[in-house]
């Protein structure tokens, strides 16, 4: 059923019905025809095997930012293939396969060098498909701007892969990604900066309770506590403690007075390790809520209980 057909133009009902064998989108209430013509856009065959599915199949792979030509060019052969054939051709399709390569652009061969890294440094950090793809279309725009020149592809790489963790909301510190590259994260934040400056991409401060779900399973605290420390954030939020904070840091806080209130202790060494930052940071936060949000009496009441 179409995503747009939400209830009948006639009588307003939402009970409508699909008849997939028809193609007709049909009210139950009234019985008016909304829709007569629907494509079927599922395959109409069966496969048991991956050979019949290859062999059935009449489209490629789908479209993706990780390949330098988005997964529509072709090779000259296989190696693999190559091999079965005889002398002479054998020795022109590898003729072929070389001058393929001499002739693509310069972009074209940054791209392939760029994204194998992208994949390898997305691997690492265990990013989702779809942040890999955002960083890809990314690192593409840019270097079709010229915005490379004159920059490490490794650190455009990183700025890109963070810019991409940012719009969609995949808590990642640049520390991480200094980790994983080898690049210097001061180095990693000027050329996020840049690249989002000249790409126009608009991306919203990060959101402390990003960071809640895994330094608690790093931790290993409990759900009990992670909810307690959401709610120490909200209020946070709510007394404008998060602004012009880093979210790391008060996230880390956060969940470190929620441990405390709920009785599974972790020192501070331990939670700013995970956490990626310093104990003082952890501390300057950790008295910033007890005193704004008036948590003394709370945290007493835990320790004697």
């Amino acid at each position: 059923m179409s995503e747009y057909i939400k209830k009948c133009p006639d009588c307003g009902s939402i009970n409508l019905i699909l008849h997939k064998d028809k193609g007709e989108v049909i009210c139950k209430d009234c019985g008016l025809v909304i829709e007569d013509r629907m494509v079927d856009f599922g395959q109409e065959w069966r496969e048991f095997d991956a050979d019949q599915a290859t062999k059935k199949r009449r489209t490629g792979a789908p479209i993706t930012w990780t390949k330098y030509d988005q997964g529509l060019g072709t090779d000259v052969g296989q190696k693999g293939d190559l091999y079965k054939l005889a002398g002479k051709s054998r020795n022109k399709f590898f003729r072929l396969r070389k001058w393929q390569y001499r002739i693509s652009t310069a972009i074209e061969r940054n791209l392939k060098l760029a994204l194998s890294e992208l994949k390898r440094v997305a691997s690492f950090l265990k990013l989702p498909k779809s942040v890999e793809e955002e960083a890809a279309r990314i690192y593409t725009l840019a270097v079709q701007r010229g915005l490379v020149r004159g920059r490490s592809m490794e650190s455009v790489v990183a700025g890109a892969l963070y810019a991409a963790c940012r719009r969609h909301e995949v808590p990642r510190t640049l520390d991480e990604l200094s980790e994983s590259s080898g690049i210097d994260k001061k180095e990693i934040g000027r050329t996020y900066r840049f690249i989002t400056r000249e790409l126009g991409i608009r991306i919203l401060p990060s959101n402390p309770v990003d960071y809640l779900p895994r330094f608690a399973s790093s931790l290993k605290l409990s759900a009990e506590t992670q909810s307690r420390a959401v709610e120490i954030l909200q209020l946070a939020q709510k007394s404008e403690l998060t602004s012009g904070r880093g979210p790391t840091g008060i996230a880390a806080a956060a969940l470190y007075v929620a441990a405390l209130i709920n009785n599974e202790k972790r020192t501070q060494r331990e939670v700013a390790d995970i956490a990626g930052i310093t104990e003082v940071t952890i501390r300057n936060r950790y008295k910033e809520l007890i005193k704004k949000l008036d948590l003394h009496e709370t945290i007493k009441k835990a320790k004697k209980d």
